[in-house]
């Protein structure tokens, strides 16, 4: 560069005392970055740019004598607003690889970047130019005192408008989330103190100030303003918390809170914003924001903009406050839901809160049945009764919420929450319309000392475990979780797993065992019995995985399939010459009371092509339990195809002589724990022998099971038993052992008819 380039930038000065010289504000000085490999090229910049300001504000040079250490400058420092770059300095293009890099690489979007160059006749192309974002470019001897003054005075507008773009940007991405945070907070403190932070984070400056609320702003005086309350405090604000407006010792914050309530309108001075939020129902919010230094210049659209969003959110606080009343508290009966149990267990659990405490499954007894006789408002008055006679009674002690139904969930100390405790909230009748009921209730207690558990699921199961053996023991029983009642619940669980598995790989299968007519010795029938053989060869008992299917709703499946494959039975029975031989296949309680049992029936017949004649359905007394209207009617509707009935294990279930009258039956069979004593002279004998004149005499045959003696025999057919199974004539067996079994008979029988 020579002499004449530097006398021609100090030409052309800008006039003393002209608007763009004039002294500003006093804001922060405009950091130019200066990269130039000529040291002389630096001193005239500083020369030129000497007690000048751009915009208002004064500025300061920062140096770099290569592109690297620019670059390097440029890492460190923050808020350079303008780079005169050199084109030409370590290498030919060395600033434009600069620019790359304060683009690319540093992300520095809004720096305004001015290229000098020494060598007029190197002038860029405008592709690229536009490629790396160039605010300006000029030739050495173009950069007069007043021009570079005119550029650089574009450049840091520009700049300054690009920030402010970025930090509106920022604001409103602020304000969304800040929405987003408010819709999920619980309550209007947390929103308050949510506002608090958002506006400060606007402002870049740290969250000091207070919330107030009221009902009506035409109430605000200057002085005093009884009505409106600080509902949050932050910062050096906190001890204002609850305060009333005229209650505050600072008569600055009381000014600016009263004015921008009575006006209705945000207030911003030099070292405080206070905004106004209108909120719903005539509740409005004023927030007080303060700085400890003089606030940088506030962006009033993007203020407007987030009071907008914010008093949109304050008036879904009380709707957010409503939803979530929904979602934890059980709308019928004001009491805690049980999502709202579990997360109270949950958190006393993690803070290890749980020492010394019991949860108790409270179900209460025969509900239902109050239901279908009183009808179901009756049955809702009642929980609502209930409900205020637990928190009467348990409300000071115990955590009590409803589980779902019938069903309470309640926690609290052992020596609180005890059966008597439980039990005296049933201890009274309820009365409710003028009807009285006395209730009882099933009880199952888990100790949270005595177990390990990681969650409130976890434990609220392990109650439900010794609620189930309370119920099976009867009403009103009080149950409590042992280890070996959970290893029992886990055992019927993997029976349960193992169940469906062999029925999913065909190891379970069907076994027949004859019944014979006690006069004439000649088979008239089989039962069909379920079995199941494991894994390893072994066989699991009826009598372990029967009551696991049934209570689990998988015998519903298996019953059906059972009953298919007894009618295959039979068309193999009528192939070998068995034509008379009748089939009895058992049928759970659970599948007797699927709605499409009969229908189920009737499409299984069609399939087989069997003489429905040839089937015979064994129910147990337990179907009575769906009321007896339901119960005939099906079974009318069974012996209306011609299909036999008969009541199995007579004696053990109900036993109600009532019961047996009205139940249309061809058969009642007596249940082996009876023939069992009939060589002795004990109860089970004297039943038994009761049972076979009452079936003669309400006009069914009579089947004895079981039979496994001489003597019981001798003692069935002196009572006139009409047919018997048993080991005493047959074991059960596979179907074609049965064929042979069957056929062997046949052959004694014409041997000893020919002799």
């Amino acid at each position: 560069m020579s002499n004449d380039d530097l006398v021609l930038i100090l030409d052309d000065q800008p006039e003393s005392g002209s608007d763009q010289a004039s002294r500003g504000d006093g804001g922060p000085a405009w950091r130019i970055l200066v990269v130039d490999d000529d040291a002389d090229v630096h001193e005239t910049t500083a020369f030129a740019l000497n007690s000048l300001e751009l915009a208002g504000r004064p500025v300061e040079l920062l140096h770099a004598m290569s592109a690297a250490e620019g670059v390097a400058l440029l890492r460190r420092e923050t808020d350079v607003a303008v780079a005169l770059l050199d084109v030409v300095m370590e290498t030919d293009d060395a600033g434009l690889r600069m620019v790359e890099t304060i683009r690319n690489e540093l992300g520095l979007h809004n720096l305004r970047i001015i290229l000098r160059t020494g060598q007029p006749g190197q002038a860029l192309e405008l592709e690229t130019i536009r490629a790396y974002d160039i605010n300006d470019y000029k030739t050495k001897s173009e950069l007069t005192r007043h021009r570079l003054y005119a550029s650089l005075t574009t450049a840091v507008r520009s700049y300054e408008q690009l920030r402010k773009l970025e930090a509106s940007r920022r604001g409103l991405e602020q304000i969304i989330a800040a929405s987003n945070q408010f819709i999920a907070e619980q309550g209007m403190q947390s929103f308050a103190e949510g506002v608090i932070t958002q506006i400060a984070a606007l402002l870049g400056v740290e969250p000091e100030g207070v919330v107030c609320a009221g009902a009506n702003a035409d109430d605000v005086a200057s002085e005093a303003g009884a009505n409106f309350v600080v509902i949050a405090a932050a910062g050096r604000f906190r001890h204002l918390m609850a305060r009333a407006i005229g209650e505050i010792d600072e008569p600055h914050i009381v000014d600016n809170l009263s004015a921008c309530l009575r006006i209705r309108k945000s207030v911003v001075d030099s070292h405080s914003v206070t905004l106004y939020f209108h909120g719903a129902a005539s509740q409005d919010f004023a927030a007080y924001i303060g700085a400890r230094t003089p606030l940088k210049e506030v962006d009033r659209e993007l203020l407007e903009i987030f009071c907008t969003n914010i008093a949109l959110c304050a008036s879904n606080v009380s709707l957010v406050r409503r939803m979530r009343e929904l979602a934890y508290v059980d709308r019928m009966l004001g009491l805690p839901n049980r999502t709202a149990f579990i997360e109270y267990v949950d958190e006393l659990l993690a803070e290890g809160r749980t020492k010394g405490m019991v949860l108790a499954k409270v179900d209460i007894d025969h509900f239902g049945e109050t239901n279908d006789m009183l009808g179901y408002r009756y049955g809702d008055a009642l929980l609502v009764a209930l409900a205020r006679r637990f928190e009467l009674q348990l409300g000071g002690f115990a955590y009590v919420a409803r589980l779902g139904g019938n069903t309470f969930g309640v926690l609290g100390r052992d020596e609180d929450v005890t059966p008597d405790a439980l039990k005296a909230v049933f201890q009274e009748a309820f009365e409710i319309g003028g009807v009285p009921r006395r209730l009882s209730a099933s009880i199952g207690v888990v100790r949270c000392d005595e177990v390990q558990v990681s969650c409130a699921p976890e434990l609220i199961e392990q109650a439900f475990i010794a609620l189930k053996r309370a119920k099976a023991q009867g009403s009103g029983r009080v149950e409590y979780y042992t280890h070996a009642l959970g290893a029992d619940a886990k055992d019927r669980t993997r029976l349960l797993q193992g169940l469906h598995r062999a029925f999913d790989h065909d190891r379970l299968f069907i076994v027949y065992q004859p019944k014979l007519d006690l006069r004439t010795r000649r088979t008239v029938g089989v039962e069909a019995l379920m079995r199941w053989r494991a894994e390893d060869g072994s066989l699991i008992p009826p009598d372990r995985f029967i009551p696991v299917a049934e209570q689990s709703g998988l015998i519903v499946g298996l019953g059906a399939w059972a009953l298919r494959t007894a009618l295959s039975a039979v068309q193999e029975l009528d192939k070998a010459g068995f034509g008379d031989i009748r089939m009895g296949v058992n049928v759970s309680a659970v599948q007797f009371a699927q709605p499409e049992f009969v229908a189920d029936l009737d499409r299984a017949l069609a399939s087989k092509g069997v003489d429905p004649r040839r089937l015979e359905l064994e129910v147990t007394e337990s179907v009575a339990l769906m009321g007896m209207d339901r119960v005939v009617s099906v079974l009318d509707e069974v012996r209306s195809r011609k299909v036999a009935v008969a009541i199995d294990d007579f004696g053990t279930g109900f036993s109600s002589l009532s019961y047996l009258d009205q139940l249309p039956a061809d058969r009642i069979k007596i249940d082996r724990s009876f023939v069992d004593h009939l060589e002795t002279d004990r109860r089970g004998a004297r039943i038994a022998r009761l049972i076979v004149p009452l079936g003669h005499q309400l006009g069914m045959k009579v089947v004895a099971e079981g039979v496994e003696t001489e003597g019981q025999l001798e003692a069935l057919l002196e009572l006139g038993c009409d047919e018997a199974q048993g080991y005493l004539f047959a074991r059960p067996m596979p179907l074609d052992e049965l064929l042979v079994w069957l056929g062997a008979r046949d052959e004694g029988r014409v041997a000893e008819g020919e002799a």
